[in-house]
């Protein structure tokens, strides 16, 4: 029945689901393998996409070519852009999603993209021949040929639910969890270790008293997260909804403790330290008299919310009492209580920058499995996973990778190879030294153009680039060319509270003023308006002029940091790969000898970035080199 496939996909997540698209739309002939075929990337968390340092990862991916940006721009329910009050490399979008439609809508694209095949079963193992895998067998007994697979398999690697002292085997609520694969992986040399999440109750809408809840409407700015006009959501916008524990609630989560798997020691495994669960935060900050919760629906339609900020893995009946104590929901309903989850992870230092395994030949891993948290993370290595794989069955042999200077789905693989995680990874802009290269705004200028040469992105896409960088380049020249008289311009100043002008100036020179802004410009000098209403933009009007601010504003800034990556770039270019054997450079220290020797790092930039290696380790290794 199964012909040979070139890719095989395991696993049908947020990782998975853009794996599988990857490979397919570059002309590989591919498998999507998943245990359930009405869950594609199901958001079993919380029902929200992008967030800070997450949003910019799917711009990426959009500009990439991926399906993520699309799929939650029509199926979102609120959209907002978080960080407004900072500097443009901080901005970073986040949508509410309708959980339903999301997984309907990738069933949709996937259903629909020539090359890929779907079927729906368990994989209990890989076929492996001479160090390489060869396929997949599954529960049915089926064994599936394919010159490339990628695990993607989430939180079901022998996953553990657990609700007080009840323990469930499953990878997430009503759904089972897959075994022997960890196992058949831990015999071939891969180290593996237990990672926990937690998610928490949801909630009968009609059983709250919102009229106790701060309300937290989206934006109608006309923000998105895909830089494809045509795509919008058409479903109706909800609010979400703001309250606060108390020291009551505090007192009947803390009774249940001695019941807690997180503190009676039944759970071993690290959690998300970004993400904690309200344990966790009871016992942390327990100075605080309240913590932050925010009330998220779920759907367009449906009543479930979801508690963010609310994770715990308690007795159900005390979460269901501590619940009844916050303001709003004295008489709540829930759905169903709060839970962990652990399951399996493999060190993700035991692969190459393209997400293969160092280990076994053509096999590559994405998403959960390496260590990370959150569905852009692992959407992001799915896109990455696909693109090496397709390139790996068509023999080539280098593959794609992006440097940390070239978007965060590069500083997020590189975390992972070089420093491995002791907790579940989550991206944060902190994590890119080059963030003001790396803007939420400008992913299809860094990324569009080497992911259409690559055959991802569509020569729609590439249109759409240039038609936008040619568009604000005009406006650029328009401020740096037009002069203004104070007398034209000093009721604006004046509004804005800055300093009237004592004579003409650049109109450039007026924008780089922090308190004016472009659509100021736009409202108050007529000449400016003029020539605006003159350009084509269609309905990327705010995108381009925002996009011509931020380049007039942040210019020199920009230049700054390019200088640095482009410096930092000599020592990425400097490949040591295969050149040493570490554990013979008596001269380096034992702990850099023993880091250098496991990670195996493919140039002297990563190996800078490996802990444990220091500086000197580094001028070692430079001198060894001739350098």
């Amino acid at each position: 029945m199964f012909p040979a496939y070139d890719v095989v996909v395991v696993g049908g997540g947020h990782a998975g689901c853009e794996a599988a698209a990857a490979a397919a739309n570059l002309g590989s002939r591919t498998l999507l393998v998943t245990m359930d075929m009405t869950k594609y990337a199901q958001m079993s968390c919380n029902p929200a996409m992008g967030g800070i340092g997450k949003g910019q990862i799917i711009r990426e991916i959009d500009a990439m070519g991926g399906y993520s940006g699309i799929i939650s721009d029509l199926t979102s329910i609120q959209f907002r852009m978080l960080n407004r009050s900072k500097g443009p490399a901080m901005w970073s979008p986040r949508a509410q999603i309708d959980r339903m439609r999301f997984s309907e809508e990738w069933r949709n694209v996937l259903e629909n993209i020539p090359n890929l095949e779907l079927w729906q079963d368990t994989v209990t193992g890989i076929l492996l021949e001479k160090g390489r895998v060869k396929g997949i067998k599954t529960l049915l007994g089926v064994e599936i040929f394919s010159k490339t697979v990628i695990l993607t398999n989430g939180t079901f690697l022998n996953g553990l639910m657990h609700v007080g002292r009840r323990t469930i085997e499953g990878g997430r609520m009503g759904e089972s969890a897959s075994y022997q694969i960890s196992d058949q992986l831990a015999e071939a040399g891969f180290i593996t270790g237990r990672l926990k999440t937690g998610t928490p109750v949801r909630i009968d809408g009609r059983s709250v008293d919102f009229s106790v809840l701060k309300e937290q409407e989206g934006e109608k700015d006309g923000y998105k997260f895909s830089y494809l006009p045509s795509i919008k959501s058409g479903l109706k916008q909800r609010s979400c909804w703001i309250t606060y524990t108390n020291l009551e609630v505090h007192g009947i989560l803390e009774s249940g403790f001695d019941d807690s798997p997180m503190y009676n020691g039944t759970i071993k495994s690290t959690g998300p330290r970004y993400c904690p669960s309200i344990e966790s935060k009871l016992v942390t900050f327990s100075e605080k008299k309240s913590h932050l919760l925010f009330l998220e629906p779920e759907g367009e339609t449906t009543h479930e919310y979801y508690l963010n900020g609310f994770s715990s893995s308690l007795p159900w009946d005390i979460q269901y009492q501590a619940l009844q104590r916050i303001a709003g929901f004295e008489s709540a309903r829930i759905y169903r209580p709060g839970y962990a989850l652990e399951y399996d992870y493999f060190d993700p230092t035991q692969l190459f920058p393209t997400l293969e395994t160092k280990l076994i030949g053509n096999l590559f891993f994405a998403g959960q499995i390496n260590g990370t948290t959150g569905y852009e993370e692992a959407g992001a290595q799915g896109l990455m996973a696909g693109i090496n794989a397709h390139l790996k069955a068509c023999g080539n042999q280098d593959g794609f990778v992006l440097g940390r200077d070239e978007a965060y789905i590069g500083v997020l693989i590189d975390d992972l190879i070089t420093k491995g995680v002791d907790e579940p990874y989550r991206m944060f802009t902190s994590r890119a030294e080059y963030r003001i290269l790396l803007r939420q705004d400008n992913a299809d200028e860094r990324l569009t153009r080497n992911a259409h040469q690559l055959g991802l992105a569509s020569g729609e896409r590439l249109e759409l680039l240039e038609r936008k960088i040619g568009l604000r380049d005009e406006v650029v020249g328009f401020l740096e060319k037009f002069s203004i008289k104070p007398l034209f311009i000093s009721g604006l100043l004046k509004i804005k509270g800055t300093s009237p002008l004592k004579h003409s100036v650049k109109l450039v020179d007026v924008l780089l003023r922090p308190q004016v802004s472009i659509f100021d410009l736009v409202e108050h000098i007529e000449p400016f308006r003029k020539f605006i209403e003159k350009l084509d933009f269609g309905e990327r009007f705010r995108e381009i002029l925002e996009s011509a601010e931020i380049r007039v504003k942040y210019e020199g800034y920009i230049n700054r940091e390019k200088t640095l990556a482009d410096k930092a770039k000599r020592l990425e270019n400097l490949e040591i790969e295969g050149k040493f054997d570490y554990t013979k450079l008596i001269s380096l220290s034992i702990e850099a000898r023993q880091k250098l020797s496991t990670v195996k790092p493919r140039t002297i930039g990563q190996a800078s970035r490996i802990p444990g290696v220091s500086p000197a380790d580094i001028n070692i290794l430079l001198i060894l080199l001739g350098r």
